[in-house]
This record gives structure tokens, C-alpha cells and sequence, in this order.
């Protein structure tokens, strides 16, 4: 299987954004001093300049949009239902007859 991947609190990402831009150090500076890749830093600044602290937060498995993720099964249609519940009714007519 693969390998797990780390989550970082707000409080962590927060503290990494304000390395980088309140002190001046650079991405992989910043990256060596917290023990982390200098990619997530320069994604987690990217996010913080666009929203703010709540860019920080977990965006992974939280669904987006009006719907908040689409539903598990579609609704039936009305007419489908009834086309659906004949068939079947004349499925089992036929084998009751047998």
C-alpha cells in the first residue's frame, strides 16, 4: 500500500506563511527549519495570499460547491419509476403463472 500522508494543523501552516513572509527567508529555508518540503510552503503561502487564514485549512475530502458534493444515487424519475414498477409487475405475473 502506499504511504500515509501527513496533515498539518492551521497553527503549523500559519507559523510556516509567517517564516516566509513576515521574516524573509525563503521557501527551502523555511522548509529546513520545519522539517518539511518546500513545495507544501510555497502552496500554503500561494492559499494564504488568495484567502487568508482560512486557505489554510484541510481542503482534502471536503466536497465543494452549492451541493457540497454530489449525492450517492441519483433521484428517479417519476415517470421512470412507474415504466420501472410495470415491468417488474409483469416479471412476477409471469412467474407466479409458471
Amino acid at each position: 500500500m502506499g504511504e500515509m500522508r501527513r496533515t498539518y494543523d492551521e497553527k503549523f501552516k500559519k507559523k510556516a506563511v509567517d517564516l516566509y513572509l513576515k521574516k524573509g527567508l525563503g521557501y527551502k529555508s523555511v522548509a529546513r527549519e520545519m522539517g518539511i518540503n518546500d513545495s507544501l510552503v510555497r502552496r500554503w503561502v500561494k492559499h494564504f495570499e488568495a484567502e487568508g487564514v482560512k486557505g489554510l485549512g484541510e481542503k482534502r475530502g471536503k466536497a465543494k460547491g452549492p451541493g457540497m458534493g454530489r449525492p450517492r444515487t441519483r433521484p428517479e424519475d417519476p415517470e421512470a419509476k412507474i415504466k420501472r414498477l410495470e415491468v417488474e409487475n409483469e416479471m412476477l405475473k409471469k412467474l407466479l403463472q409458471m
